[in-house]
């Protein structure tokens, strides 16, 4: 049980999160949530749907979906578009982030390790503000930003064994 007491902390934080913001996160969204905190790695929406029809047989593929619909628009996940899947945000459910009212408003930029697949969320406003000045130097405002850096994690090492 050891195991899960900061996933348990990180549903508080989700839990309180949400209530702030006048939204609800429902049962259904809470068991998405905790499932995309326990996977080990970034997790796909169908390995999603096959957990959770152990304890809701009746999921469906649109349940899930609706439900990381709502957890990305609250910014308590991210998605993670050259893997499609999902990891819950550090910010939010660390408590790093409680002073943000809105969701994802914190930049992350995303670490993935071509070796074994490990990957962790980083938020550095130097990474922002140069891919925002970059931007407006192009003549162009972005509304959203995600930077994805695929490389070796230091268990992995600097070979290309994978690549």
């Amino acid at each position: 049980m050891h195991g899960s007491e900061p996933h348990l902390t990180s549903l508080a934080r989700a839990e309180a999160l949400c209530q702030k913001r006048g939204v609800q996160l429902t049962p259904l969204r809470r068991d998405v949530l905790r499932l995309v905190l326990e996977a080990d790695a970034p997790i796909g929406a169908y390995a999603l749907l096959d957990q959770l029809k152990a304890s809701r047989a009746k999921a469906a593929p649109p349940t899930v979906y609706r439900a990381l619909d709502f957890l990305l628009e609250q910014g308590l996940i991210h998605r993670l578009e050259r893997l499609n899947a999902f990891m819950g945000c550090n910010e939010a459910l660390e408590g790093h982030g409680a002073h943000h009212d809105h969701a994802h408003d914190h930049p992350h930029q995303f670490l993935i390790c071509r070796g074994c697949g490990a990957t962790r969320e980083i938020s550095d406003h130097g990474v922002a503000a140069a891919i925002s000045a970059a931007a407006i130097k192009a003549g162009f405002s972005a509304a959203r930003t995600t930077v994805e850096i695929e490389g070796f994690c230091d268990k992995c090492g600097d070979t290309p064994h994978s690549a």
